[in-house]
């Protein structure tokens, strides 16, 4: 460990600078006019993954961007990782609010800024820049590690499933390992311990064949929009808990010890809502606000419309009205079976006076939960405590992941979800940036991590 730890000190510079070089391109998946740079960012993965002496490098094209794959499975009987990453990142937009280009990187106060640095290009290249470190010091892997690394993710992965699955072979693995969150703060460590599911919908009223005068027709027909706000304030009761039957039946209580050790978490529950400009937080009785992120499933409104919203006033009774809805999940709850669930409940409460349409909007993924007493989690802890010298927070994370869904249905693995994102690193903001001291820590732990995997200590 020491020649591996002088190795990456010698090489601080030269590694940033790939860092820099990596962000330099404006691999932004969603923009059709970006196709050739997320074809030159494939590329310049690809050959970061040959730099490093992976093998097998291969650069898969898709109906959309390319993933790129490469191996190394020279560590016979040894546990075999699955690094997954994406070289994909977010648009830049508002360009004003940047104190520099997004894709002209800047070092200033020990982080570097540019689009991509923390979501995901930054981490994903402590990755690799771990399994080079490896290579070049001790010339093997203490494991058989395999990357998979796409460029779709921001826009929701369409060809990811496909591809693991016809490929669950090439792909097959003991345990998976994503950098693609946070730590709880700088110098302290977070594991993620689960993922919450998402389901999306979208829900119609129609009511008249046309808009209506709301004087000649207002109290005689029914209007969609205020028949639409009466089904949705009625699917969740006064203290926050969603009413729908059958929508808590596959969620377990949670786990006393997990719920204890929250308690003891360094939260500020004001200074985090005064963060947010709100006075008081709302959800379901019973729950801290952390539980109710992490633990407890959701039902919200995400969008709202109808009628007229130009400026002035139109006096319309509309014709349609129309919302877009949320379902976070946890524990056993499957998207398919709650998505119907809901699309019951809300064709049976609607009043006769309007039609309903209920449709299903695509993306979303099942919940996760990692087991406590999963051995490489503990050797996950014992990495980022030996190299950070502050025990890991094991925390839960509200949002949705869904390839780590996707390595358990599709490969039947276990995902260590551990992030070395800064909670003010700006992730899909103006200004995004990477710790750069964490960036040198976070790798020394990926060694570790990788070395523990496969027996050495």
């Amino acid at each position: 460990m020491d020649i591996i730890a002088q190795h990456l000190a010698a090489n601080r510079a030269e590694r940033e600078e790939q860092l820099a070089e990596y962000l330099r391109i404006a691999s932004i998946s969603s923009d059709p006019a970006h196709r050739e740079e997320m074809q030159a960012c494939a590329l310049f993965t690809a050959q970061l993954l040959q730099e490093a002496g992976l093998q097998e490098v291969t650069l898969h094209q898709t109906p959309g961007h390319p993933i790129v794959t490469a191996s190394w499975r020279n560590a016979p009987a040894r546990p075999t990782v699955l690094i997954y990453g994406h070289y994909d990142v977010q648009p830049v937009d508002p360009l004003a609010l940047w104190s520099s280009p997004p894709f002209t990187p800047r070092w200033h106060d020990q982080r570097i800024f540019a689009r991509g640095a923390t979501d995901d290009k930054g981490q994903l290249l402590m990755h690799i820049q771990a399994v080079a470190a490896l290579l070049r010091c001790e010339g093997a892997l203490p494991v058989n590690v395999i990357f998979l690394l796409e460029g779709e993710e921001e826009i929701g992965s369409p060809n990811l499933p496909d591809f693991i699955a016809a490929r669950r072979q090439e792909l097959a693995a003991d345990l998976a390992v994503v950098s693609d969150s946070f730590m709880w703060a700088e110098n302290h460590p977070a594991i993620t311990l689960m993922l919450r599911g998402l389901v999306l919908l979208e829900v119609t009223l129609t009511g008249p064949n046309r808009d209506l005068h709301s004087g000649t027709y207002g109290g005689a027909v029914a209007n969609p929009l205020e028949m639409l706000a009466r089904l949705l304030a009625s699917l969740k009761d006064d203290q926050g808990r969603v009413v729908v039957p059958g929508f808590y039946a596959q969620v377990a209580p949670p786990a006393e010890a997990l719920r204890r050790q929250w308690q003891t978490l360094p939260f500020d529950e004001r200074e985090y809502l005064a963060s947010l400009g709100v006075a008081g937080s709302w959800g379901e009785a019973g729950y801290s606000l952390l539980e109710r992120i992490w633990l407890r499933p959701t039902l919200e409104i995400n969008g709202l419309w109808g009628g007229y919203t130009g400026p002035g006033g139109k006096t319309v009774l509309p014709s349609q009205a129309h919302a877009k809805l949320s379902m976070r999940l946890v524990d056993r709850q499957d998207p398919e079976g709650m998505a119907e669930l809901l699309r019951r409940h809300l064709l049976a409460s609607v009043p006769d006076c309007v039609q309903i349409e209920v449709r299903r909007i695509a993306g979303g993924g099942y919940p996760v939960t990692v087991p406590l007493d999963w051995p490489p989690l503990q050797a996950a802890r014992r990495a980022l405590q030996e190299s950070f010298a502050q025990e890991p927070l094991l925390v839960g994370e509200g949002a949705s992941i869904p390839v780590v869904a996707d390595f358990a249905k599709l490969l039947g693995l276990h995902t260590l979800l551990i992030g070395f994102g800064l909670p003010d690193a700006n992730t899909h903001s103006p200004d995004e940036s990477l710790h750069l001291p964490t960036f040198h820590t976070g790798i020394m732990s990926l060694v570790r991590l990788l070395r523990l995997l496969g027996g050495k200590s």
